[in-house]
């Protein structure tokens, strides 16, 4: 009777896709708050018109913020903790530290922060030069702990809803629906924070993408709650002990030596920080980067003036949510994910070679952006499944942790290096090293891809290029 149950609560389809709704809206959140300046990047090329007062430099040390924590031990603890206690318990609390990091950046962001006993403090007392900027780094480090782990507590979520049935596209459905967060952020910001020649921005204005952030936030916080209350019901089905895991499937601290110890993670984990430090960390300094390249001709949409550069960034969201979930079910029936894997770091290469080198004409950068779309598609479909076949479902939390903490060290490293090649060299000539920093990333990921996709071949008991969904 009790199987019954949990067959009647798992094979519904309509359940499953109500608890991936429910998983996606806090990463939904996660994602605009995160690209909420990527669009108007170039705003911090001219300190002196941003009443903010941040450069090039300073926008890019709190964008490697959002790794700090991650990197200096958080991560690797909290999931161990996630495996420990639970999904529910330990989501829970990361999603709540989500949502206050990015209350500290809003507040700090915000007018009233200027001249308070807070910007005080941490001016005279803590000796921060710039108060704002070093309280938004505390913010952005809490937000993006809080942000990782809550999205190991998701893909582990999918994982176990989804086990033998349609985990990639459940997984690139949950990317898309998250990405289209990087959308909205990124058609909203020109339209919220100005960046015309010569226009002052007051704090009351590059403000607002932050406050419709948090505002995100607490719908995401309502949502995942809801999906504690199907996830306790499916539990109780089940009977399978607390937290839906039975006791010898609890965590061990030599857990995580054999995970380490793993071939193919370690290629995974390698790949993964590559693969994303020359996507993720291009998209902080977009418009930066794209507006030198390929000009900044005025377009009309929806009865607000974008650049060009805006109108093509937007295309690296759209095509991945069109192209993510549809990769997924295609690896989720066909299989072969190692050489999609490979493809789509190739595909990423060839985008950035467009980026750097063509000529200067605007549908160069249509196409560097379509193409960049594409393989920020391919590989997440692929890679974020196949962790499951390498790694039993109770210690998935180790491991997405231990994956998020290898990149996280590129994701908190290169957006300095990257603002730092802006802020001293002339504008194309940036531009051009700071593209020369991706297409080597892009090319170690190939490396890394082609290694992975030669194991696989020799360990075929792993079944890494096989389907996902049992038929």
């Amino acid at each position: 009777m009790i199987h019954k149950l949990q067959a009647n609560l798992r094979n519904s389809k309509t359940v499953r896709w109500a608890v991936l709704l429910c998983l996606a809206l806090p990463m939904f959140a996660s994602y605009f708050f995160d690209d909420m300046f990527s669009m108007v990047s170039q705003i911090f090329n001219r300190p002196e018109l941003l009443e903010l007062g941040w450069d090039s430099e300073d926008y890019g040390f709190y964008g490697g913020a959002y790794s700090s924590l991650c990197v200096f031990g958080g991560l690797i603890v909290c999931g161990m903790l996630l495996d420990k206690w639970g999904v529910r318990f330990t989501g829970t609390l990361f999603v709540t530290l989500m949502a206050a990091g990015s209350l500290t950046v809003t507040y700090s962001l915000a007018p009233a922060f200027q001249g308070s006993i807070v910007a005080g403090f941490v001016e005279n007392t803590l000796g921060f030069e710039k108060p704002s900027l070093a309280t938004a780094y505390a913010g952005c480090a809490l937000f993006g702990l809080g942000s990782e782990i809550a999205g190991v507590a998701v893909t582990k979520s999918i994982a176990k809803w989804f086990k033998g049935k349609e985990m990639a596209l459940a997984m690139g459905l949950q990317l898309a629906l998250a990405r289209l967060g990087t959308a909205v952020a990124l058609l909203l910001a020109p339209m919220i924070i100005s960046a015309k020649q010569d226009a002052r921005i007051p704090l009351s204005e590059s403000n607002n993408m932050s406050e419709i952030g948090m505002y995100l936030m607490i719908v995401g916080f309502i949502t995942w709650f809801v999906f504690i209350s199907f996830d306790k019901k499916s539990d109780r089905q089940t009977a399978a002990g607390m937290n839906g895991e039975s006791e010898e499937d609890r965590f061990k601290f030599s857990d995580i030596g054999r995970i380490l110890t793993n071939r193919h993670f370690i290629l995974i984990s390698l790949l993964c920080v590559f693969f994303y430090c020359c996507v993720n960390s291009f998209k902080r300094f977009a418009a930066a980067i794209l507006e030198p390249r390929f000009g900044e001709v005025a377009v009309s949409l929806f009865g607000v003036e974008f650049q060009t550069s805006s109108i093509m960034m937007i295309l690296l969201p759209v095509f991945t949510i069109v192209f993510t979930p549809l990769f997924g079910s295609t690896i989720d029936r066909k299989g072969k994910a190692t050489k999609w894997l490979m493809i789509g770091s190739f595909v990423v290469l060839i985008a950035h070679l467009i980026i750097a080198f063509a000529p200067r004409i605007q549908v160069f950068g249509f196409v560097g952006l379509s193409l960049l779309g594409v393989g920020y598609s391919l590989v997440p479909a692929a890679m974020w499944p196949s962790v499951t076949k390498i790694i039993p479902e109770s210690k998935l939390g180790t491991a997405y942790s231990l994956i998020f903490w290898i990149q996280n060290i590129g994701l908190m490293l290169i957006p300095v290096i990257i603002g730092k090649i802006l802020k001293t060299m002339e504008s194309l000539t940036g531009v051009m090293f700071a593209e020369l920093v991706f297409i080597a990333l892009a090319g170690i990921a190939i490396v890394i891809s082609f290694i992975l996709k030669k194991s696989s071949q020799s360990h075929p008991e792993l079944k890494l290029d096989e389907p996902n969904k049992e038929m």
